[in-house]
């Protein structure tokens, strides 16, 4: 059986492998990465701050998935003072395709409505057609497309 809960300290050594795991998945996305090891995330400090909801996917007390909501600001020109940003969706492949990131992303949203908060934003690189479709299912719809390029 899967449950989800809040991460705790404890369960950092693992968050941080799940961390470069989700970043050597999304090298292939964004050619402007350093080389070597690079973190997106203070995960200790996100775990321990009250604004930022780190949960994980438990299954016979081995951690198998992750994601985070951090509420924030919004730009003055929205609707909404405040949002959610949904980041930090990891599963162990062994355990892709079973609705964990689902369970996740539905737990977020209840910590993000008890909030009081009504919008939710996430990034996904426009070439990762499978999260694409992840965030889909949950109902998540295509926005903005941010676009770059090197000189």
């Amino acid at each position: 059986m899967i449950s989800i809960r809040t991460a705790i300290v404890e369960d950092l050594p693992t968050l941080l492998d799940f961390e470069q795991a989700l970043i050597k998945a999304e090298r292939p996305f964004e050619p402007t990465f350093k080389e070597g090891e690079i973190h997106y995330y203070d995960i200790k400090k996100m775990i321990e701050v009250d604004d930022v909801e780190v949960l994980v996917a438990e299954e016979n007390e081995e951690l198998i998935a992750s994601g985070y909501a951090r509420i924030m600001v919004s730009q003055p020109y929205f609707k909404f003072d405040k949002l959610a940003y949904l980041g930090f969706m990891y599963t162990r492949p062994t355990h892709r395709g079973k609705g964990v990131n689902k369970q996740i992303i539905e737990s977020l949203f209840q910590w993000i409505k008890e909030k009081g908060i009504e919008e939710v934003r996430l990034d996904v690189f426009d070439d990762n057609i499978g999260a694409i479709k992840a965030y889909e299912k949950v109902g998540f719809k295509g926005h903005l497309l941010k676009m770059r390029m090197s000189l």
